[in-house]
């Protein structure tokens, strides 16, 4: 079964964004990483009280990103961090059960293995909006990752559900959506959600 994981950004959301929190939630996704980088810390724990309570009435995966110190305070299990903050934080990554790094090259990879990655995100795999200009790694590279890892790695950058199966086929435990997630309705999200599933 591929995992659809939904990685959150306000500014690409055309409505309401707790309202899309809850339509990703009730439509199946497996997780939700709540981004939302450029919110100072007051501002992303009120956002990440809110969006947890959604998430737990749908019983879905919520991970915070990068605020350790949040995710703590709120009692999370999960945390998902870029190869740095691992790197910085790495003997108080053992009080998380889960734990994701984003990767961008087979070397990060195995940095991010000796952090005691759960999973690792690696991208771009597809063209994306997100990466203006800068060229995709593309599914080959995505396939040596895949085949070198020892840990689940979820493709990330430009997936829809027109090319989620090629990057499962380069050997992705699952996929992960940004901008896609962040527009789309209820019933296209499960759609792709049971599509994944099959996978």
């Amino acid at each position: 079964m591929c995992k659809l994981i939904a990685v959150t950004n306000r500014k690409l959301c055309r409505g309401d964004f707790l309202g899309q929190i809850k339509i990703l939630a009730e439509a199946g996704v497996d997780s939700i990483v709540l981004r939302e980088k450029e919110l100072g810390e007051e501002e992303y724990e009120s956002l990440a009280i809110k969006v947890l309570d959604i998430c737990r009435e749908y019983k879905t995966e919520c991970l915070l990103h990068q605020n350790i110190g949040i995710a703590r305070k709120l009692g999370q299990a999960g945390i998902h961090l870029s190869l740095p903050a691992a790197q910085k934080n790495k003997d108080i990554l053992r009080d998380f059960k889960v734990v994701g790094i984003s990767t961008h090259s087979l070397e990060q990879v195995q940095e991010a293995e000796k952090c005691n990655a759960s999973y690792v995100f690696f991208g771009h795999v597809f063209p994306t909006d997100c990466k203006k200009g800068v060229p995709p790694r593309g599914l080959h590279f995505l396939e040596k990752i895949c085949h070198n890892a020892s840990v689940p790695v979820y493709a990330i950058g430009g997936i829809t559900p027109q090319n989620a199966a090629q990057a499962v086929k380069a050997g992705a435990a699952g996929v992960c959506v940004m901008s896609w997630g962040m527009q789309e309705d209820r019933s296209q999200i499960q759609s792709f959600v049971a599509a994944c599933h099959r996978m």
